[in-house]
């Protein structure tokens, strides 16, 4: 006996916008009462949209996403949701995206078997590209520091008034947290513009 269909619909902030998944899950025939929802990030499945939508779905029902980052995207995470509603709660996974992941329960064993297999190697690539793409940015980083390359916040220009409020300093008319103060920044900077100057910072008071 089929059983009811329901969509699960996934963005990362609430700045996106589902539109396009919620007109995927139209045009598929999922009722507009059937789709649940979340505006939050994909790292884990403790969400409370998905969460009603899993414990909504019964033996026979199908989930339909919209792509296959949208149910999730931890690898192993993934892998395990997958088995609990296909093999634990008996229900069917609609990919729309990707049609060769996807079975309903009227498809046969053979049919449900290879988009498991598939769906390993798809997220196996997927979780491959993003250590990849990790490893490149680090490198990345690396290269351009030995190159010289400063790839932190950019450096606060020293003031004109600096030599005079340092003098003042000097002369002990006033500390370093209120030059600092006077300067716009912190004491900390203000130190090291003191010791990029080459002068002596010992007997500092704040």
């Amino acid at each position: 006996m089929k059983g009811k269909v329901y969509g699960y619909v996934r963005v990362s902030t609430a700045q996106q916008n589902q539109d396009r998944q919620y007109i995927a899950m139209r045009k598929y025939g999922v009722p507009e009462e059937n789709i649940f929802s979340d505006k939050q990030s994909g790292k884990d499945f403790d969400r409370p949209g998905y969460r009603k939508a899993i414990e909504t779905l019964q033996e026979n029902d199908t989930l339909v996403i919209k792509s296959i980052d949208r149910l999730g995207r931890n690898f192993d995470d993934l892998l395990d949701q997958w088995r609990y509603i296909t093999v634990e709660k008996q229900a069917g996974i609609i990919v729309l995206d990707m049609p060769m992941l996807s079975f309903g329960m009227d498809d046969r064993l053979m049919a449900r078997a290879i988009g498991q297999i598939m769906l390993i190697v798809l997220s196996y690539l997927a979780e491959n590209e993003r250590i990849t793409t990790k490893q490149r940015q680090a490198e990345g980083i690396a290269a351009a520091r030995l190159r010289g390359v400063h790839l932190g916040r950019k450096a606060k220009p020293v003031p004109e008034e600096f030599e005079e409020v340092k003098r003042m300093w000097e002369k002990g008319a006033c500390s370093a947290t209120a030059a600092a103060k006077k300067l716009g920044v912190d004491f900390h900077t203000f130190m090291k513009w003191v010791r990029g100057s080459g002068e002596m910072t010992a007997g500092v008071t704040e």
